[in-house]
């Protein structure tokens, strides 16, 4: 009999305990959880923090662990591999235990990246947003004192969905960017209409401002903010989310080789060097289908297919992870952003030579009511006619993210742009067009290309397809 044992509890090690127990039901699965809220969606915080999921409890993906031992409140401290075993603090009382294992999958995640040199960010009122802990201290504050404004140290995923949540709460919100525009996850075009976005639901964005010191408001109550270019704002609240940097310390210790972006080396099987471990999630470096390299890259949809591909291959399994473009999506106020595969710079770092074209068009025919603008930018390669990369920004009701899906569908498989055309995509009205938007982003790439226009192209000047293209049909 397999003696499994899990070091985390979240995405990767429930995916990696549920799909070894599908294996091999006769493994003994056991799963160290440092806190007492196995499998639950940390992506979801915002919208309970909103008050749009008012129970917490809603967050677990799943609450039944059938053949599968979670041991809450372990923490793991030691992994020693010669020995095959694991030096573990359990409960309040900080007992020590030590436990063995068979095959071990180090599941850690991620933790949050604290600016370095900041003051003030332990003072009472300031808070990461991370953990379950976390939201828990949020959610108090929010709730039980005279919370009125916050102020927000960050403007990717987190930072403008967390904009979105304390309006929807009624609070008056500051966000401090270190980019300008914000949200750089996206091209500079997009990221200023979220920040428009943002300042038209009562945001006060700052943007390109370095924060450079938290401290008691002095006199008044709350807590002041200063920063670059002589910023300066008090709030009541102030949450910080400047990114995650891998949480590797046990497997570092332990001598697990680690990247160069500080994740753990790991092989397509989710192997790390030191046989026996494995590892998954947003603690491991991430396989990139489009760059052929690993990157590090943690996503909730990444550690879920890591987690079943180490769960499998620790029970005897052969499977492999095939690799991520980066699909990413977020909702912010009435606009829905989404991303895969490659940005033009990033595509230019990575040595192709990348076209970048932006259309603007309806997301369903214009005559049935409803109807919203798309703003759709396709990244390919010039020379090959590749596809590398495709954004979109929209109202959230007008199916930006499964668009999405389809450029990311056609990145795994290595698609050409003009490749797009050949897909049968569904069409009725109040839907799409006979051309659906993402094959007319393909079309004008192509013309582009073709005719030499692309060499003037200005991002901030779309492409214009509002009465559609040729080829359609009522």
């Amino acid at each position: 009999m397999t003696r499994l044992l899990i070091i985390g509890g979240s995405d990767a090690g429930i995916s990696a305990a549920l799909r070894a127990h599908e294996i091999d039901p006769r493994a003994e699965i056991s799963v160290l959880l440092a806190d007492a809220y196995p499998n639950y969606s940390i992506c979801g915080l915002p919208f309970y923090l909103s008050g749009e999921t008012p129970d917490h409890r809603q967050l677990a993906h799943r609450t039944a662990f059938d053949g599968i031992d979670i041991l809450t409140n372990h923490r793991a401290v030691v992994i020693h591999p010669v020995g095959k075993r694991v030096d573990v603090v359990r409960g309040a009382n900080g007992r020590a235990e030590t436990m063995r294992y068979d095959h071990l999958i180090i599941a850690t995640g991620a933790v949050p990246v604290r600016p370095q040199g900041l003051p003030g960010l332990d003072l009472p009122g300031v808070y990461g947003l991370h953990t379950m802990a976390d939201s828990f201290a949020v959610h108090h504050h929010l709730t039980t004192g005279e919370a009125r404004s916050a102020l927000i140290v960050g403007a990717g995923y987190i930072g403008v969905e967390m904009a979105d949540a304390l309006r929807h709460r009624g609070i008056d919100v500051t966000l401090v960017s270190h980019t300008d525009p914000v949200f750089p996850s996206v091209d500079p075009s997009f990221g200023r209409l979220i920040g428009e976005e943002l300042s038209r639901h009562g945001v006060r964005v700052v943007a390109g401002c370095t924060v450079e010191r938290i401290e008691a408001a002095g006199n008044r109550r709350g807590l002041t903010v200063s920063g670059s270019g002589g910023f300066a704002a008090t709030a009541d609240l102030v949450l910080v989310a400047t990114g995650v940097r891998p949480d590797t310390t046990l497997a570092a210790t332990a001598g697990i080789a680690l990247g160069p972006s500080g994740a753990i080396r790991v092989t397509q099987r989710m192997e790390t060097t030191i046989p026996g471990i494995g590892a998954a999630g947003d603690c491991v470096e991430t396989w990139h289908r489009i760059l052929q390299r690993p990157v590090y890259l943690p996503l909730g949809t990444t550690a879920h297919k890591q987690g079943r591909v180490a769960g499998e291959n620790a029970v005897g399994g052969e499977r492999s992870f095939a690799g991520s473009v980066g699909s990413q999506t977020v909702k912010v106020f009435e606009l829905a952003i989404a991303r895969t595969g490659l940005c033009e710079a990033e595509a230019r770092t990575a040595g192709f030579d990348p076209v970048t074209l932006e259309i603007e068009t309806w997301d369903h025919k214009a005559y049935y009511p409803g109807a919203h603008k798309l703003r759709i930018r396709v990244t390919g390669d010039r020379r090959t006619g590749r596809l590398l990369g495709a954004q979109i920004l929209g109202h959230w009701r007008s199916e930006v993210s499964k668009r999405i899906d389809v450029f990311a569908a056609a990145l795994f498989h290595g698609m050409g742009v003009e490749d797009l055309n050949d897909l049968d995509l569904s069409y009725t009205p109040p839907f799409s067009s006979p051309w659906d938007p993402v094959q007319m982003g393909a079309q004008a790439w192509m013309s582009a290309v073709k005719t030499g226009a692309d060499k003037s192209f200005t991002a901030d000047r779309p492409t214009n397809l509002e009465k559609g293209t040729q080829h359609e049909s009522p």
